[in-house]
This record gives structure tokens, sequence and C-alpha cells, in this order.
């Protein structure tokens, strides 16, 4: 597969950019993102399979008519997962797209 700018990096090229202080801080930049974001989701999830298993009459409590709390916990796993793709992808927009960027039009340049 040919990159947009036609050129195309040997896997040399590849295992030199990863070596590279640019490559390890944009790795770094992801995972101070991605790991924590990761476990709080982690938590959240197990928080609301766990009160499914262990805490079945307080997820059975009515809010408002036939809707309990663990419909609405249930729905806020679909919320809370819209706001950590949102949030990631402003941290990428960010933090992570225009190094990554940069270092492909570098490695692509390289090849010419």
């Amino acid at each position: 597969m040919t990159s947009p700018h036609g050129a195309r990096p040997t896997p040399e090229a590849y295992l030199k950019a990863h070596a590279t202080p640019e490559f390890a801080e944009l790795r770094s930049r992801f995972r101070r993102f991605s790991f924590p974001m990761t476990g709080v989701f982690l938590v959240w999830y197990f928080a609301f399979v766990l009160c499914a298993a262990f805490a079945t009459e307080w997820m059975a409590t009515p809010v408002w008519g036939v809707i309990n709390i663990a419909i609405i916990f249930g729905l806020l796993q679909f919320v809370s997962t819209g706001i950590i793709t949102w949030l990631y992808m402003r941290h990428a927009k960010k933090e992570l797209d225009a190094r990554a960027d940069s270092m492909r039009a570098e490695l692509e340049t390289v090849q010419r």
C-alpha cells in the first residue's frame, strides 16, 4: 500500500523512526490519556456489572414510572462511551495528530 504522497517507507525506516525521541513522546502522550481513561471506564463498567449482580434491589428501585436505576445506569454506559470518544478525539487533535502527521511526512520524504 502506498501513502497519499506516493512514497513507501522501508521496514528499516520504521524501526529507525520507532527509536526517535519524537516517537517516544508521541507514544507517551497517547498512553498518558489512554491508560487512565481505560481504567476509569473499566471501573465504571464493572461497577454496573457488580451492582446488577449484587445490588439487585437497589438497581430495581423505580425512578420514574417503569424506569429504574438499572435502566438509567445502563444508558449512562452509552453516554460515558460517547464522552470518552469525544475526549479522545479532542486529545488526539490537540496532542497527537500534528506530531504523527509530521513523523509520517518525514518518513515519506526520506524515501524519495
